[in-house]
């Protein structure tokens, strides 16, 4: 111990370079955990706050949540509130009236909607509404022409008492002057709030006079909340309410917010481990490089009695030591990140406070047992060399001669993994279905991404070679050096370039699988749609009949087809039952999305009592021609309808969808239940194509919860999406690169210190510091264009890959985007520059006469 303490201390310069490895990777961890754990907590405090004793709430809806495809909430009758308050151990029951189907909008005509997905909420101001807000300035609504809005929006949007707000509803538009603004007296994670009186927003978002969305109600002293339930239970009728406690409610309001948490919480967590995976490479070499350092020491020590186990432990201990002081660090530096985190969150709109910081005991505990674990894996190897090395290497120069070449059994075993991997990936890409080719393609890529880090030695000699022949012969002698010094230890520069191939892997693996899927959806784009405007809310909002008006309004356009989706059951001839949508539109939308049919005309879809079905559904329930179904519509009747046409289930664009005429639905469904369109699809007349753009714009400018795209627009929007994915991965496998390269700079700044004596040499017979400097420059430079190489070759493979089995589910073109991958490996050559700054400008100021004296 007391060795392995006094090393630690000695060498802790050349340590530093793997602690800030484990710090970063640790701090990830640990500001991932507080990050998510700090949301759980602001979400349960404000779900605590919100959630009366006992809520009831209409059998079909969830607890606070309104049916969107309508646009207008489940509703109760308003004189259930007298039956609940007269229930046993009722102390008070209010009703209340929520909405999300709402848009908001300033007298700019902005949308003031949160951009995060957190929820816009209209409802009434409320006793039940005082447990979370506190009216700050000015007072509640009055009557139509007045609003409250909640004061994070308010300052957001620059809102001030008096200024007039639009709220598109079902119903229609409300106008209303701000008359009161209310603040939270808990932390808002993003939600857009609206007050209005309880008469104007059951009129205006429910339609309905006397109607209520929900029932808060509140104990007396002394009854719980599950007794409360249980009165009201049998007030109300235990079968004709959803009735849930205060604990229920945010049970179930946590549960939903949850899923999504633990979603990005694991993601997270994987590129933190790839960093984690990353790290080991820079702290083996490490070790490696110092147990060489130290061989003459080890041999002395060995000489004057130390075992092998006891140079083995020591080497594990000063492990142990670096990972102790790395995750300390990385624990605090975490919650740093976790803060900063929700800094950024709040500049996007979603405001999470410090106060609300959570740091589980968990957190530390895991970061640390990470770090340290990782450290004395990684150490492992090099600590078991140490211990192998002999009491006569005391009699030889410090240093372990150049591993030239990789050992055979090394060479063999990485050959035969990489080979089983290929195959696999070969099998995932012939894969006739996606779930069995998905197991091929996850075990290719693991396999493959070991036996290249095994292989990485063999294949050193050769590719640095090739390299160097391209990028380093024009610079002479000194580029001639920098090949051999790369060349001088394979595994050394094997080890290093596998950390940065890791990385530079998944970045062309995504993306390859981006730019398919971009390429794919255009080419579907251009073969299937032949509307020229699409016109969609990219909140999921489905379109008001006031927006639906205004485009229909516009007497430049062919026509215009409303696209809805219904909820049925339907019953195939051989009496098997699904649960399925059922896609509601026009004849029109034959000309609109241009689908390949099996049997039939798409047209007959939309004539009396028919139905067209997907071919998939057709061939797993034995359905032709001429065949009926029988279809329940959700809250309407049950039809027996005939399939007069079978699509072809080809392609991604309404994959599976079964149609029927508009006029089907609205005899089918009562109106009140019938859901809104959540797209229209719009054909301007021949030769005003470009006129009517401008115009159908115009025309919904004053909805801006929508969007009219033309095709290009479109395109264009798959294509942002898509590089707003990528970009966020991409960022997070930065804190990998960024690892990788600190295991370039490490290798070359330990380098330098090995070959001490070797530069001193040099410069002794005329290598001036410049050339000496570049000679680094150019090793470092090889070192991470091997990486990029392999990396990117490896993950093309990959990508290439996992775009055959999306085939399997319609994206059929593989492109590879060469722009991105000829720019990543000229960029690892500035890696590579960037790297050997320190090591360079260090080896440059060497003294030539204490260089050759020393050991």
């Amino acid at each position: 111990m007391k060795t392995a303490r006094r090393n630690f201390v000695a060498h802790k310069g050349r340590m530093a370079l793997s602690a800030i490895a484990v710090l970063l990777s640790v701090a990830f961890v640990c500001g991932t955990l507080v990050f998510t754990d700090t949301m759980n907590t602001t979400f349960d405090k404000l779900f605590a706050v919100t959630s009366s004793d006992v809520t009831v709430t209409p059998k079909k809806a969830e607890s606070g949540e309104d049916t969107p495809d309508t646009g207008r909430p489940e509703t109760l009758d308003g004189a259930l509130v007298a039956k609940v308050a007269a229930a046993e151990g009722v102390k008070g029951a209010e009703g209340g009236v929520l909405s999300t189907a709402v848009t908001v909008v300033n007298a700019k005509n902005e949308n003031l909607g949160s951009t995060t997905g957190a929820p816009t909420i209209a409802g009434n101001w409320n006793d039940n509404e005082l447990k979370s807000m506190k009216i700050t300035s000015g007072h509640a609504p009055r009557g139509p022409t007045e609003v409250m809005i909640d004061n994070d929006t308010a300052k957001k949007h620059h809102l001030a008492l008096g200024d007039e707000l639009r709220t598109i509803t079902i119903t229609g538009d409300v106008r209303a002057k701000i008359a009161g603004i209310a603040t939270f007296q808990v932390t808002n994670p993003g939600a857009t709030l609206v007050y209005f009186d309880t008469a104007t927003a059951q009129q205006q978002l429910l339609g309905t006079a006397g109607a209520f969305t929900h029932v808060s109600v509140t104990a007396k002293d002394g009854v719980s909340d599950e007794q409360l339930k249980q009165n009201v239970s049998k007030a109300v009728g235990a079968d004709a309410y959803k009735l849930q406690t205060s604990k229920e409610a945010a049970d179930a309001n946590r549960k939903d917010v949850g899923s999504f948490l633990d979603v990005m919480k694991y993601v997270m967590l994987g590129f933190a481990g790839i960093a984690f995976l990353v790290g080991i490479f820079l702290i083996f070499n490490t070790f490696s490089m110092l147990v060489a350092q130290r061989t003459r020491e080890i041999g002395l020590m060995r000489a004057i009695g130390a075992d092998r186990e006891q140079i083995n432990r020591s080497v594990l201990v000063e492990a142990f030591l670096l990972g102790l002081v790395g995750s300390v660090l990385g624990v605090a530096a975490g919650i740093g990140l976790a803060v900063g985190l929700m800094k950024l969150m709040g500049q996007m709109g979603m405001e999470l406070s410090t106060d609300d910081l959570t740091v589980a005991w968990t957190t530390p505990v895991v970061g640390l047992v990470l770090g340290i674990v990782v450290t004395v894996v990684a150490a492992y190897v090099p600590g078991r060399r140490a211990g192998k090395v002999s009491p006569m290497a005391a009699l030889r120069d410090a240093g372990t001669p150049g591993d030239r070449k990789a050992g055979v059994v090394r060479a063999v075993l990485g050959l035969v993994v990489t080979g089983i991997g290929g195959a696999a990936l070969l099998l995932a890409a012939s894969a006739d279905k996606a779930a069995a080719g998905s197991l091929w393609l996850g075990l290719g890529v693991v396999l493959t991404l070991i036996g290249l880090i095994v292989i990485g030695p063999l294949l050193a000699g050769g590719v640095v070679r090739v390299l160097s022949g391209v990028v380093l012969r024009p610079f002479g002698s000194v580029g001639r050096l920098a090949e051999r010094n790369a060349l001088r230890n394979p595994r050394r520069t094997g080890a290093t370039a596998a950390a940065l191939m890791i990385g530079l892997a998944l970045v062309a693996c995504l993306s390859v699988v981006g730019s398919s899927m971009v390429a794919s959806a255009t080419d579907e784009l251009d073969k299937s749609v032949g509307a020229d405007y699409i016109v969609s809310s990219e909140t999921g909002q489905p379109v008001m009949p006031q927006a639906e008006q205004a485009m229909r309004a516009n007497t430049r356009l062919d026509h215009v087809t409303a696209y809805r989706e219904l909820p049925t059951k339907i019953t195939a001839p051989d009496g098997t039952s699904v649960l399925e949508g059922v896609g509601a539109t026009d004849p029109t939308y034959a000309k609109d999305i241009r689908r390949k049919m099996r049997a039939g005309e798409h047209e007959a879809a939309y004539g009396k009592n028919t139905i067209s079905v997907g071919s998939i559904y057709a061939d797993e329930h034995h359905v032709k021609l001429g065949d009926e179904l029988t279809v329940a519509f959700t809250g309407g009747s049950t039809v027996k309808l005939k399939v007069a046409a079978i699509t072809l289930d080809e392609g991604n664009i309404d994959k599976g969808m079964k149609y029927v005429s508009t006029a089907l639905a609205e005899a089918s469904v009562p109106a009140d239940k019938l859901p809104r369109p959540f797209m229209l699809l719009a054909t301007a007349k021949d030769g005003q194509a470009a006129t009517a753009y401008e115009e159908v714009k115009k025309g919904l400018a004053e909805y801006p919860q929508y969007k009219v795209r033309n095709q290009a627009d479109y395109k264009q929007a798959l294509k942002d999406q898509v590089g707003q994915l990528l970009n966020m991965v991409y960022g997070l496998l930065g804190l990998a690169i960024v690892v990788a390269v600190l295991g370039v700079v490490n290798t070359l700044a330990l380098s330098v210190v090995e070959r001490t004596r070797e530069i001193g040499l040099m410069r002794a017979i005329g290598l001036s510091r410049r050339q000496l400097r570049r000679m680094i420059r150019l090793e470092s430079v090889v070192i991470a264009l091997f990486g990029a190489l392999l990396g990117l070759g490896l993950g093309m493979g990959w990508g290439a890959t996992a775009q055959q089995l999306l085939a399997l589910e319609g994206l059929k073109v593989l492109e590879i985007p060469w722009p991105t991958i000829l720019g990543v490996f000229a960029g690892s050559a500035l890696v590579g520059l960037f790297a050997a700054l320190v090591p360079a400008f260090r080896a440059g100021r060497m003294n030539v006469l204490n260089a050759i004296a020393s050991d």
